[in-house]
């Protein structure tokens, strides 16, 4: 079941994204994030931006959300999409759905520009933007360094819109789903339902 997340699943979240930090370069993060502080980041995102979670016998398995890749004005058209799974879950093409709908409430929010950063050694994030329609934009070589070693960035795009003159900044995407049964509606048109 695919759902909208609520504050109440930040622990099974964070306990999803804790090992990522841990043993992976996914992420660029060092600590664990405290409950209190993801708490935080999911506040904040979520007032903008949708937060979806994959639900399977009342356990959440993986998740989508976005966020704002830049913080100037004028890139308010932008956004950046991430997904993360349990290790269960690979390979059943949950990270694709989750990724599906994040981008289709995007784009109803008038957001035009999708960005995916991604470490130059994960080949699986690689192919699986290449899949969903991001290209490479550019390749930023030793830009972090966790694990005692450098690792490239590889930042990529997806359009879209074509681009147009925004007669408005992108709207919440609590202004794209209504209720229930409008989410039922997008989910349906994405033959996730």
């Amino acid at each position: 079941m695919v759902r909208f997340a609520l504050e109440s699943d930040v622990p099974q979240i964070l306990s999803i994204y804790a090992p990522y930090v841990v043993h992976t370069t996914v992420t660029f993060e060092y600590q664990v994030p405290t409950q209190e502080e993801f708490l935080h980041r999911f506040r904040e995102i979520t007032r903008q931006f949708p937060w979806l979670v994959w639900e399977e016998d009342g356990r959440i398995i993986g998740y989508a959300y976005a966020s704002a890749p830049f913080t100037r004005a004028a890139y308010a058209w932008c956004a950046e999409p991430t997904v993360y799974l349990r290790p269960e879950a690979r390979g059943k093409g949950i990270a694709r759905k989750l990724y599906a709908a994040v981008e289709y409430i995007l784009e109803k929010q008038g957001y035009q520009v999708l960005y995916a950063l991604v470490c130059g050694e994960n080949q699986p994030s690689l192919r699986f933007h290449q899949k969903a329609g991001y290209h490479i934009q550019a390749a930023f070589p030793a830009q972090g360094f966790k694990f005692d070693r450098w690792l490239d960035m590889i930042w990529m795009e997806k359009r879209l819109k074509t681009v147009e003159i925004p007669s408005n900044a992108p709207t919440s995407w609590r202004c794209v789903v209504q209720d229930v049964e409008n989410f039922a509606d997008i989910l349906d048109t994405l033959s996730l339902f």
